[in-house]
C-alpha cells in the first residue's frame, strides 16, 4: 500500500470553500473513480489553520496514475472546480508526498 499525503495551502479565507468543495462535489467524483482517502484533516496547532491536510491510499503508483487522471479529466469536476473558483482560486499551493508504511507501522 502506498499513501499520498496532500497538504492544500488556502488562500486567505478560503478554507470553508475548499472543505465544503470536498464535502459536496469532490469526495462524490473519487468515489465513481475509485479513489480511497485515508483520512483529512485541518490544522490546530501548526504553521497555519487554513490548511488542508488529507492522505489517498493507493495499491500502486500506476493506480494513482490511473484513477488521478482519470478524475483530473473527468467532466464533473472541470465543470464544478471552474464553478467554485469563480471569484478566484481557492488554494495558493499543493505540497504532495507519496509515502510507504515501515515494516513497524500500525497502517499497513
Amino acid at each position: 500500500m502506498i499513501y499520498e499525503l496532500r497538504v492544500y495551502h488556502t488562500m486567505p479565507g478560503k478554507l470553508p470553500a475548499l472543505l465544503n468543495r470536498f464535502d459536496t462535489i469532490t469526495l462524490k467524483i473519487w468515489e465513481r473513480h475509485g479513489i480511497k482517502q485515508a483520512g483529512f484533516w485541518t490544522t490546530l496547532v501548526g504553521e497555519s489553520n487554513a490548511d488542508l491536510t488529507y492522505m489517498l491510499k493507493w495499491e500502486s503508483l500506476a493506480e494513482r496514475e490511473k484513477k488521478w487522471d482519470a478524475f483530473q479529466a473527468d467532466p464533473e469536476w472541470i465543470q464544478k472546480r471552474a464553478e467554485t473558483e469563480k471569484d478566484g482560486p481557492i488554494n495558493a499551493r499543493v505540497e504532495n508526498s507519496f509515502l510507504v508504511p515501515t515494516s513497524f507501522s500500525s497502517v499497513k
